[in-house]
């Protein structure tokens, strides 16, 4: 099985064309690995993560394994409507394998540590990411360089962020949902 790894932003705008740069990255993924059955790592964080691994498990023979950063019932503190507390759990009862992460000194460091489990455990990483730094520690775009460092190939979903300190999803515009391919 092709193992996916997913790093991307929580909160997005124009969820429509980040669906389609999405569906097109994983038609690439399947094509470039013979179709064989995929299975997607991913912490089901909001946004990204989600995305993803909705779409990887809509696809024939897909598994899910979730690093769990933190303990379960502290990691749901951090989805603050029912609805995606709702959704985490039901994607979390579909995961062939959860792994909860050794405990971190901070909640920031927990973070990392489930992200770098995704890279050293994927064969391919599909980012959805606005192309800029990262905003905390271990977010998208240290995952994307240090999955870069490592020549992994990357699917990368070209997606708006947040504004820093806010919640308010920005746009890239016409770059919104295109896909750049690295290594693949």
């Amino acid at each position: 099985m092709i193992r996916i790894g997913v790093t991307g932003h929580r909160i997005l705008a124009e969820p429509g064309k980040i669906e389609a740069g999405v569906e097109e990255a994983l038609r690439r993924i399947q094509q470039a690995f013979s179709e064989e059955p995929l299975t997607v790592v991913s912490a089901l964080a909001e946004g990204a993560d989600r995305i993803v691994a909705r779409h990887v498990l809509g696809l024939p023979g897909a598994r899910l394994v979730v690093p769990l950063p933190l303990a379960k019932s502290d990691y749901m503190s951090d989805f603050k409507t029912e609805p995606s507390r709702a959704e985490f759990l039901s994607l979390l009862e579909q995961a062939d394998q959860v792994i909860e992460m050794s405990p971190a000194s901070t909640r920031d460091r927990a973070y990392e540590a489930a992200g770098e489990y995704v890279l050293n455990h994927a064969d391919v990483l599909v980012a959805l990411w606005d192309g800029r730094d990262a905003q905390g520690q271990g977010g998208t775009g240290e995952m994307v360089a240090r999955a870069r460092a490592r020549g992994l190939p990357i699917a990368w979903v070209h997606a708006g962020n947040r504004d820093a300190g806010t919640h308010q999803p920005t746009s890239l515009g016409d770059e919104q949902g295109r896909v750049t391919f690295e290594n693949i």
